[in-house]
């Protein structure tokens, strides 16, 4: 009787499920600073058995077609907006795993140290040069940064993000803008007369963030522009994936974001 209990309890420890969240996760990311902003979450998962990799990727358009694809398990690029718009334009099947933070879009110069400078020459007519990301979404954020600069004026015939052709220009301003990778607005930032540059992109290139001549008005009530954490859909209750974000959205992030990084992000968990 004895050895068939054994036996009837080998049977049960058999079919009873793995609990261990043990597992090699990759993540995508687009920038430098992500390997310092993720180091303290992946030191922490590692004591968990969990083995997180980033994946540095150049462009925004690759890293949900990765993630899509099962090349990568998780990504961590992106806000809603551009999420939104990628996904439904590529028919990728992904899904948000948590909201992180807003990384500030700010307007920088190597020519003005005002903005009540750069404003007094759009006024007065100067021919001025702007660069701004090309992407939809991101050329819509840095369009409306603009407008709130005094820098450009916008059309109200848009419903979430404005473009191109929504621009009017200030009375009697000469503003050109030039659209560009939004990875490259920072190199051109020498030669324009200012620029907008992705917070992501400013941390990588080791900006000062109080270096900006005009800042972002972020509303953190206002979801288009909050990052977050993607996962393919299917994958949305993965145990581990839901792991790895709750480690990354705390204190362990929080700490060097607004210490090494300060500036550059507004953290919706603490809010």
């Amino acid at each position: 009787m004895k050895k068939v209990w054994i036996f009837v309890l080998a049977l049960v420890l058999v079919s009873l499920p793995v609990l261990s969240l043990a597992e090699d996760v990759t993540i995508g990311v687009t920038g430098a600073f992500y390997e310092d902003l993720w180091q303290p979450a992946i030191d922490a998962l590692a004591k968990e058995g969990i083995n997180v990799k980033l994946q540095q990727f150049s462009d925004f358009s690759l890293p949900n077609n990765a993630l899509n694809s099962g090349e990568i398990q998780m990504n961590a690029f992106q806000h809603h907006a551009y999420f939104n718009n990628d996904t439904s334009n590529n028919g990728y099947n992904l899904a948000v795993i948590a909201d992180t933070f807003v990384i500030t879009m700010n307007l920088y110069s190597a020519k003005y140290e005002t903005i009540e400078a750069l404003q007094a020459d759009v006024k007065s007519g100067k021919a001025l040069n702007i660069v701004i990301p090309n992407d939809a979404t991101n050329q819509g954020r840095a369009l409306l940064v603009l407008q709130d600069a005094g820098i450009i004026a916008l059309s109200g015939d848009y419903e979430t993000t404005p473009n191109i052709e929504n621009v009017q220009a200030v009375e009697g301003s000469q503003v050109t803008l030039t659209p560009v990778n939004a990875a490259q607005t920072y190199q051109f930032l020498e030669d324009a007369d200012a620029a907008i540059i992705n917070g992501n992109y400013a941390a990588s290139y080791g900006v000062d963030p109080t270096s900006a001549i005009f800042y972002e008005n972020v509303n953190l009530d206002d979801q288009r522009f909050i990052c977050l954490i993607a996962v393919k859909a299917e994958d949305i209750d993965n145990p581990t994936y839901k792991r790895i974000a709750e480690v990354f959205c705390s204190d362990v992030t929080g700490e060097v974001a607004n210490t090494t990084f300060k500036g550059f992000f507004d953290l919706v968990w603490e809010k």
